[in-house]
């Protein structure tokens, strides 16, 4: 087992490129790469299967894996831990939505202890301890094989630069020579000097040394054969799709290389650098196949860190609503399903990025636990106030103390609306229970108070009469002259009192029409008319009691609470759309339109509210 694959597998980083220890100035025949010294070719494992596996089996694997050799077990061991994680998520996913099913919430949800896990844990910090210690050993081994080749090359070099007859150290040279190939890895850091003054000291030795030239041209020509070959093999590696694969037998290529001995000088060039360049090619394929890989790391990266700053900026404190908090609650869950489609980010920053993201889901899923409880408590204390409100209600409603009565029940009223918000469910049907004994009263008073039909008959003659000078009025040149009269006759159609009931629809409706005739002449826009008309309504409504008033005023609010959630959550999808795309630029327009719409007619529903108000 090399100390490559072992330091490859416990730091998880790639084997260092052939571009990045070649030194292309030097000699090509003595300047050969280091990587072949710390790389050797594992041997072919078949990976077993562990994908049908339980995650009991998984463990008991584990089990009878643990003590086996560390390079025979890794990828069984990587592969059984990441199954078993995978199978435990999709367990606790069923868990989870077992307990929805079953009336639980999902924030409430709490996996239980798995002695499955501690135990594969347990083992799996047993194989780390033994991979790190065999690391250990390996890095030692390569110090002490370090000083070893640091002592044989001061020998060479001794021989080298001896004076004596260096023929008669041939074979003290060779030995020196098969020493050092016996000797194992060193630090890689040194790996590449060491080889160069190795091949340096040989050269110069073998230079010094007068062998006859067949001798030596034999021993050029089948180191040029063998180093043809491997260039030829090098270069087929081009086609291998497995990029990591071809990366991996180049290394086993250059091991080769530097065990042969010297070419021709004729030679050298040419052979170095094809082997060069059909190494470069392989390099340039490993390089960016791992640029590919943090190029798409970095861009999800920088999309999950917006994720956590969007989550982050999400101001879910000011939410008080049950629609404000569901609405929250469904951009947050966008936006985590947004994350769960994004791979993983740099290695150095994956951890802390989930780590900030789950904490500012946890923190806003816990707010909205928070205000839930509190909300509960507070509509049950205001369902006891409404029901204490209807009892009061019933216990007046046959009352014919008219005066007293309607004081009592009016406050009553104020009290209802002050009571605030109770259960939707629940709500309604309380209304009509309090407001059914209200109206039962009520309707006794106005019948005991009704005016007789001849005074009904009496301003039916006076109102056509009205109508008829409106439909006559004419703008004389000066609009605002002619206004002025016109709501001048609006508000002595208010000082008459009621009509025969069975004429009194349709007389309003011919004074209305007389009067948007009137105003479309004026140019009065449609809002103020709306005011208008409603001000001419109120003395209607005020004359049948005050709680027409309230209930009026109470619907008023009810319409203007729910435009102004809708503005709220127009104005908040809004940031969603991106005016860039195609259809983005003309959503926003339609929305921006609808938003104003929706703000000018609540802008009408206050001015209406201030009116009743001041009736009151």
């Amino acid at each position: 087992m090399s100390s490559l694959d072992l330091n490859k597998e416990n730091e998880n980083l790639t084997e260092v490129p052939v571009t990045e220890v070649i030194d292309t100035t030097s000699t090509p025949e003595i300047t050969e790469v280091s990587v072949a010294e710390v790389a050797e070719p594992a041997a072919i494992i078949i990976k077993t299967d562990y994908s049908n596996h339980s995650r009991q089996q998984l463990v008991d694997a584990l089990k009878l894996l643990v003590d086996g050799e560390i390079e025979q077990i890794k990828e069984d061991v990587e592969s059984i831990k990441q199954l078993f994680y995978k199978k435990q998520k999709s367990e606790l996913e069923e868990l989870k939505k077992l307990f929805v099913e079953n009336g639980g919430e999902e924030t409430e949800f709490k996996a239980q202890i798995d002695d499955l896990e501690s135990t594969l844990k347990s083992l799996l910090n047993d194989y780390k301890a033994r991979k790190s210690a065999l690391i250990a050993k390996l890095e030692q081994e390569k110090e002490q094989n370090l000083l070893q080749k640091q002592h044989i090359l001061e020998q060479m070099k001794n021989l080298v630069e001896s004076n004596d007859d260096v023929s008669s150290h041939i074979t003290e040279f060779k030995n020196l020579q098969q020493k050092w190939k016996s000797i194992g890895n060193v630090p890689v850091t040194v790996a590449t000097t060491l080889w160069k003054q190795y091949n340096i000291y040989q050269e110069k030795f073998w230079d010094l040394i007068k062998i006859n030239n067949e001798f030596r041209e034999y021993d050029f020509k089948k180191n040029l054969e063998a180093k043809t070959l491997i260039c030829e093999a090098a270069e087929r590696l081009a086609e291998v799709e497995d990029v990591i694969s071809a990366f991996q037998q180049l290394q086993k290529f250059h091991a080769e290389w530097h065990e042969l001995g010297p070419v021709s000088r004729e030679h050298r060039d040419e052979i170095w650098n094809r082997f060069k360049e059909a190494s470069s090619v392989i390099n340039k394929k490993h390089q960016g196949h791992f640029d590919s890989i943090r190029q798409i790391e970095e861009e999800n990266q920088a999309v999950k860190t917006a994720l956590c700053e969007k989550i982050e900026a999400f101001d879910y404190k000011t939410l008080n609503t049950y629609k404000a908090w569901d609405d929250a609650t469904q951009a947050i869950l966008a936006w985590q399903e947004e994350w769960r489609t994004l791979g993983f980010a740099p290695r150095k920053t994956n951890q802390q990025l989930f780590e900030r993201y789950r904490s500012v889901c946890d923190a806003f899923f816990a707010a909205k636990n928070e205000f839930y409880k509190a909300s509960k408590n507070v509509l049950n204390q205001n369902l006891d106030k409404k029901k204490a409100l209807c009892e009061q209600a019933e216990a007046l409603k046959d009352s014919t103390d008219w005066k007293d009565t309607t004081d009592k029940l009016i406050q009553l009223q104020k009290e209802w609306k002050m009571a605030g918000p109770i259960a939707k469910k629940i709500s309604d049907e309380l209304w009509k229970r309090f407001i059914t004994a209200c109206d039962y009263f009520f309707e006794l008073k106005n019948k005991s108070v009704s005016s007789t039909k001849s005074v009904e008959g009496d301003n039916l003659l006076k109102k056509k009469e009205l109508i008829q000078k409106i439909q006559s009025l004419k703008n004389e040149g000066n609009a605002a002259e002619t206004l002025t009269t016109l709501r001048a006759f609006m508000a002595e159609w208010n000082t008459i009192g009621h009509v025969p009931f069975k004429e009194k629809d349709k007389v309003y409706k011919e004074y209305r029409e007389a009067v948007d005739m009137r105003f479309e002449v004026l140019n009065v826009d449609a809002s103020q008319r709306r005011l208008d008309n409603f001000k001419n309504n109120l003395k209607d409504i005020s004359s049948k009691g005050e709680n027409k008033l309230y209930r009026e005023r109470e619907k008023l609010v009810r319409a203007y609470e729910h435009l102004k959630s809708e503005i709220a959550t127009y104005e908040n999808n809004i940031g969603f759309f991106s005016s860039a795309s195609k259809k983005g630029g003309g959503l926003i327009k339609e929305m921006e339109r609808k938003i104003e719409a929706l703000k000018d007619e609540s802008k009408l529903i206050e001015e209406k509210i201030k009116l009743i108000d001041q009736s009151i």
